[in-house]
């Protein structure tokens, strides 16, 4: 069996760390090896970079940010992913590279350049899945206040800098159909993962088709 790399990815409250979640249990009922890990984080190193990441009271400077996002995804690959991957076991990842084009790049005014160039450099891993969980801000900001629990550094954010995060993700998926598969996270999570289930099945099935 290959493994294969699978991402996750939408703007804050799109629901997506839910749907990872169920992609996981899916796939371990159907005999799968599945390894779950998160941007940043994953390793001992990512973990700390998150907490400087998220939980800094104060500003960083937006190309340090973008760096440091870059250490925590070099590290998990390099301890983490690649050797998953290589004996046969899928990886579900929450955000990833994408995740810096849209928020670095386009929330930050970095530019995507800049983070492609980045990611070529370092001659990094591209998903064979991209899921995508596409929904008005509004509605996901609702859903962060909803749960009632402190948010995080860049959960704070203005709704312009999360507007410009979600246009960025799509303006990628639209240049990248053949990576990216859309969801409608306005929708109720059982709905949501109906349309995931379907494609997800035909990909472990036939995962040369996604490369």
């Amino acid at each position: 069996m290959q493994g294969l790399f699978i991402t996750f990815e939408g703007i804050e409250g799109s629901g997506k760390t839910t749907q990872l979640l169920r992609a996981r249990d899916l796939l371990a009922s159907r005999g799968r090896r599945v390894l779950i890990t998160r941007e940043p984080g994953g390793t001992e190193t990512g973990d700390r970079v998150r907490r400087i990441l998220l939980g800094s009271a104060g500003q960083i400077d937006p190309a340090a940010e973008l760096l440091l996002f870059f250490a925590a995804r070099r590290q998990n690959l390099a301890q983490v992913i690649e050797p998953t991957l290589a004996k046969g076991t899928i990886v579900l990842c929450d955000r990833y590279a994408d995740a810096s084009r849209a928020y670095q790049g386009a929330g930050r005014g970095l530019g995507e350049k800049l983070v492609d160039d980045l990611h070529l450099r370092l001659k990094l891993r591209d998903p064979d899945r991209t899921y995508l969980l596409d929904c008005p801000v509004e509605t996901a900001l609702g859903r962060l206040e909803a749960r009632g629990h402190g948010r995080d550094r860049i959960e704070r954010e203005k709704l312009a800098f999360h507007r410009r995060v979600r246009t960025a993700y799509l303006s990628r998926a639209r240049r990248e159909p053949r990576r990216f598969f859309v969801l409608d996270a306005a929708l109720s999570p059982d709905e949501v993962f109906d349309a995931l289930k379907e494609d997800l099945l035909t990909l472990v099935a036939h995962p040369r088709k996604a490369r």
